[in-house]
């Protein structure tokens, strides 16, 4: 929660409870200060002739920080709307290619396909260390 600045703040080991006082010359000064102070509400000062220098500045920073992470958020979008335009989703692309009669196949099939080929008894000994160095160069780009 939040607290006025100059508060003494501490924590009760005993309770495990955060505890916040104002300090006694807090109270002795004068009461224009006191009523500026029940004006505010929250972060937000109802009379704004209290704002301070320092409060303006960080909202005007917290301000231009925002409208920075919504420029970037919406080019990202923009970004990310351009790619899909010219790119096409792996399902589409694969149904396009069994219509030319052309199989696509990941690495992981090829892989399985080629560690099948190797434990094959039928598999000749060129054809096993042919499935070898074709495993080994799809292993590599694992």
């Amino acid at each position: 929660q939040a607290v006025p600045a100059g508060s003494h703040v501490r924590l009760n080991l005993q309770t495990g409870d955060r505890e916040a006082k104002l300090p006694d010359h807090e109270h002795s000064k004068s009461e224009t200060r006191g009523k500026r102070r029940r004006k505010r509400l929250g972060k937000v000062d109802v009379d704004s002739s209290s704002f301070t220098s320092q409060e303006l500045k960080k909202a005007l920073a917290k301000m231009k920080e925002i409208e920075k992470a919504e420029r970037k958020v919406s080019s990202l979008f923009l970004k990310q709307s351009m790619v899909r335009k010219k790119f096409r989703p792996i399902e589409q692309l694969k149904e396009e290619f069994e219509k030319l009669n052309v199989k696509m196949e990941t690495d992981y099939e090829i892989m399985v396909k080629l560690i099948s080929k190797y434990n094959s008894s039928t598999s000749s000994l060129d054809e096993k260390v042919a499935a070898l160095y074709d495993l080994e160069y799809y292993v590599h780009q694992v």
